[in-house]
């Protein structure tokens, strides 16, 4: 079946989307289902052809965006976050690498019986991880943030220095003479030493422009965007694939300048590397020859074994020797490591040049290639965060709440949320509200929660929601901008404001959040109940006392503020969006008592000869 041009791209922009959202809902990595839906449309069904639609831009297309692809992760990569872990890191790209490299080359000659300059090749295409499967892998894991820290630089590191790797094993393959072997080693250094020059000086002037403001709000991720595609082209020119080293230590030199606002143009940047990724997994799938993969037979499953079972495990012994790492922790290091975009383009281009120059086994490389990929993405998709679970090392799920305040109406909130296992972590400046929060029993951090301090020492593990409870407005605006993106929109709330309702005088909606609990309860609303006595109490529902009865009980007034389901999922009240608690849920709600009844149990009390108020 022919499908229109228009068409097969629209189908491969919507089949993207449908994967991701579906990889989203099941908790599942997406490259998988991106990986299997570009085989079904490609050589499976006929429906797309890559090549018929891209023709000579295709690979100079990919290559582009996987240069996007590893600056906006290596944007991410701050030397703090790895402190007590640099020799970890620089063993895992370069003597794990190299341990990487040998065991597959020598599981790939021996058992599928490829010339050693090809296994050598293929060796070095398969050493590499990358940040587009390793991210979202670790976003459903969720392992130890020495875990996580550890393999996300490891992925986007490696990633260029693979791809020069495998410049050098190319080298190997396509040159002849005793000076193969020289010639490839210095064009390996040429190019580590090209890229990382060209890319420190981009940064530094990239810095410069963005520190002064020369360029406005509004185009300074197109600047940044049109640089690093400028310095992978001028790089990969001056020096082959150069470029991703270069782009690669522009961004993690942009991430560590001081001064340098990069959080705008790293939420561009992941958008567009979300698209990016979806669309290139399912295009450089679409182009496998199914017979050719059908063909590997069973040597390529021990192949891939010995690279899950053997050269990782390996690698990651070498790597962490002397480290304070304990055993659970390498455990999982040694069990994850699915390859990625990097190989899968690579290893596309590679061949292309192979073939061209009639080399026994290239049309072999990419099939090879794509079934490491496969095989691991597979594997460790569906083992790794059970595998995580039982070693110990998973983060908890995220049932914590992030409370910006830590004054009266925070702490009675944050009380009565930890004492129910929901844990609460209030954040203020003011050293007495702190103070008072740890009497109380609460976890604290004394200090700005929107400060560069608390981006590098604010533990969030197990914390995924905002309540932004500060009688100041402006902080609660600015902390629910900053924390939706960890948390996520529909995570982030805020205190409703009693000041000018005016358009020109609201912060707007969109910086705000969900509106906590009503309308009318702002902060000195709140503040007001429980200096009167009003407390926050958790009750439960049943068949005979519903929803509505809890509502309408006499001599008090209510305002339910959470609501926990049979699942043990607790539902804030908002605004925006009320739940509708059932039997068997549980209500934390803000409850006053009337004058007479309040009269009435301050006498009970007193005859018990306590004055403490009495559980309502």
């Amino acid at each position: 079946m022919e499908l229109t041009l228009p068409i097969q791209l629209a189908l491969i922009v919507v089949v993207a989307f449908l994967c991701q959202w579906g990889a989203w809902r099941l908790k599942l990595p997406a490259i998988l289902p991106l990986l299997l839906s570009g085989l079904l449309l490609g050589g499976g069904l006929g429906l797309i052809d890559p090549q018929a639609m891209f023709g000579d831009l295709l690979l100079p297309s990919v290559s582009l965006a996987v240069s996007i692809i590893l600056f906006e992760g290596a944007l991410t990569l701050k030397f703090d976050e790895i402190r007590g872990l640099e020799r970890t890191v620089r063993r895992l790209v370069t003597w794990g690498a190299l341990v990487t490299w040998a065991v597959v080359t020598t599981a790939t000659w021996y058992f599928l019986e490829l010339p050693l300059d090809m296994a050598l090749l293929f060796g070095a295409l398969v050493v590499v991880t990358g940040p587009t499967v390793i991210v979202p892998l670790l976003r459903s894991v969720r392992p130890v943030s020495s875990v996580s820290r550890l393999l996300r630089w490891e992925g986007i590191v490696i990633d260029p220095l693979g791809a020069v790797l495998v410049v050098l094993a190319y080298e190997l393959v396509a040159a002849t003479g005793q000076g193969a072997l020289l010639h490839g080693l210095w064009l390996f250094a040429q190019s580590m030493v090209l890229g990382v020059v060209i890319g420190s000086v981009v940064a530094f002037m990239l810095a410069f422009l963005l520190k002064r403001h020369l360029v406005p709000e509004y185009l300074r991720s197109f600047l940044v965007l049109s640089v690093v595609v400028g310095e992978f082209v001028l790089a990969n020119w001056l020096g082959e694939e150069s470029g991703l080293v270069a782009v690669t230590a522009t961004g993690i030199v942009l991430a560590n300048l001081k001064g340098v606002r990069t959080d705008d143009i790293l939420h561009f940047k992941e958008n567009l590397s979300v698209m990016l990724i979806s669309v290139l997994f399912i295009v450089l799938a679409a182009r496998l020859d199914m017979a050719q993969l059908a063909q590997l037979g069973g040597a390529t499953l021990v192949v891939l074994l010995v690279v899950q079972l053997v050269a990782r495990p390996l690698s990651v012994w070498v790597s962490t020797l002397g480290s304070k790492l304990n055993w659970r922790e390498k455990a999982l290091l040694a069990w994850i490591a699915p390859r990625g975009i990097v190989a899968a383009a690579v290893s596309a281009l590679f061949a292309e040049r192979l073939e061209s120059n009639g080399v026994e086994g290239a049309e072999l490389l990419v099939p090879l290639t794509f079934s490491v990929i496969i095989g691991t993405v597979a594997l460790q998709s569906l083992t790794a965060r059970p595998l995580a679970r039982l070693l110990k090392v998973a983060e908890p799920a995220p049932r914590g709440f992030l409370i910006i305040g830590a004054n009266p109406v925070a702490r009675a909130i944050g009380k009565a949320l930890n004492q129910n296992g929901f844990p609460a972590m209030v954040t203020d400046s003011s050293w007495e509200n702190i103070r008072a929060a740890r009497m109380a029993g609460l976890a604290t951090y004394y200090g700005n929660a929107v400060s560069s301090h608390a981006d590098q020492y604010l533990d969030l593990v197990g914390y995924g929601k905002l309540l932004a409870m500060s009688p100041r407005r402006e902080m609660n605006a600015v902390a629910t901008m900053r924390y939706r993106l960890e948390f996520g929109e529909r995570n982030v709330y805020s205190l409703p404001w009693s000041g000018d309702k005016e358009e020109k005088h609201e912060i707007a909606s969109q910086h705000r959040g969900g509106t906590l609990f009503d309308e009318d309860l702002t902060y000195a609303r709140l503040a007001s109940l429980i200096s009167q006595g009003a407390e926050v109490r958790k009750t439960r529902l049943t068949d005979e006392f519903d929803y509505a009865a809890y509502l309408q009980v006499e001599d008090r007034q209510v305002w339910p503020l959470f609501a926990v389901d049979t699942r043990d999922r607790i539902h804030v009240f908002s605004a925006n969006s009320r739940p509708e608690p059932k039997s068997g849920w549980s209500l934390f709600g803000l409850i006053r008592e009337d004058d007479a009844k309040e009269a009435a149990k301050e006498k009970s009390n007193g005859d018990n000869g306590n004055g403490s108020a009495l559980p309502g």
